[in-house]
């Protein structure tokens, strides 16, 4: 996402090209990079159902085409700052609505987290005004935002992070050539100037083919509500890319914004003090793994060990009476519920 940022080191030289064709040209140099790199990697094949197919179309036509349609409307109806609000406020719906697609409930630290990451956002973008239009073509924008990470979840698993960023992109580009020419005419397909092309290219390669892919593979690694939390930082590369190369002044909102994008990213990534089930810490010389990891174990293996000491024939656990230490050698405690 801070390569997401960076694009403001850009966005001037292609600010006079026709904008859904500018983000086609993109997407189309992204898909032949990104599929080039799935040839030349040889990744064994993977069998799509139509489930799948459908999955990858819907994807692009709402997290690639549909954001970006949705993004260049509002844009006529609504101030640049009101739009980054809403669209900045993906961590806290993906931390919120990315546990429940894995039937799992949203934690009070991480939708926390999000909300100063989102807060941060807002602060350095502004919160700007508009018509109420502007307002929900935004909210738009904001769900085919959604839509790009929690469509892609159950592709990531069959197709990884590389084909999950390539494949959707080749459609999206017709989707947006057709939606440019309904909007603005066939005057929005010309070809770029030498200048507009080298932007391109440097959108094309980076803000597109690498930022999508290192999206996915964080996405697959950290889950939605976790990657979320990372959304936050594009005003925070848009900070840096402004204070590198000397684009503009940075302000009080825009240094305190990113500094609560910052703190909320580190309260989230933070893993909780693990506890056994009486809730405290674990001795140093516990096992390692996840809190629930050794709730689980801890009664686990005390059974198991109880078991192996009892029906041991060289153990001093054992029952005097034969009969009785054969009936517990028997009988197999169950496994504590998960």
């Amino acid at each position: 996402m801070l390569l997401v940022g960076t694009s403001t080191a850009v966005s001037a030289t292609i600010a006079d090209y026709p904008v859904l064709s500018d983000q086609a040209l993109r997407y189309a140099l992204a898909a032949a990079i990104l599929l080039a790199v799935v040839r030349h990697r040889r990744l064994p094949r993977a069998h799509l159902t139509p489930r799948d197919y459908l999955l990858l179309l819907a994807l692009a036509a709402t997290g690639l085409a549909g954001f970006n349609i949705f993004l260049v409307e509002a844009t006529r109806h609504a101030s640049p700052a009101m739009i980054g609000a809403v669209v900045g406020a993906i961590p806290i719906v993906l931390a919120l609505v990315g546990p429940l697609t894995e039937r799992r409930r949203p934690t009070a630290r991480l939708v926390g987290a999000a909300a100063v990451v989102t807060l941060g956002a807002a602060v350095a973008a502004g919160l700007g005004d508009g018509s109420p239009h502007g307002l929900l073509l935004s909210l738009g924008a904001l769900v085919g935002e959604v839509a790009f990470s929690l469509l892609a979840l159950p592709l990531l698993s069959k197709l990884g992070p590389m084909r999950v960023a390539a494949y959707p992109a080749a459609p999206a580009v017709p989707m947006l050539l057709a939606a440019s020419i309904a909007l603005d005419g066939t005057n929005s397909l010309r070809l770029p100037t030498p200048t507009e092309a080298a932007a391109f290219g440097y959108v094309g390669v980076l803000v597109t083919a690498t930022a999508f892919f290192l999206w996915y593979e964080a996405l697959r690694r950290l889950g939605a509500a976790h990657a979320g939390l990372f959304a936050g930082l594009v005003p925070v590369g848009a900070l840096l890319t402004t204070l590198a190369l000397g684009l503009g002044e940075v302000g009080l909102a825009d240094a305190a914004g990113a500094a609560l994008v910052t703190a909320g990213v580190l309260i989230g990534m933070r893993q909780p003090a693990p506890t056994d089930s009486a809730g405290q810490a674990p001795r140093p010389d516990q096992k390692s793994g996840t809190g629930d990891e050794r709730r689980v174990a801890a009664p686990r293996e005390r059974a198991q060990g109880g078991l192996r000491g009892i029906c041991d024939p060289f153990s001093d656990r054992q029952p005097h009476d034969h009969r009785h230490r054969a009936a517990l050698c028997l009988h197999r405690f169950p496994d504590p519920p998960p």
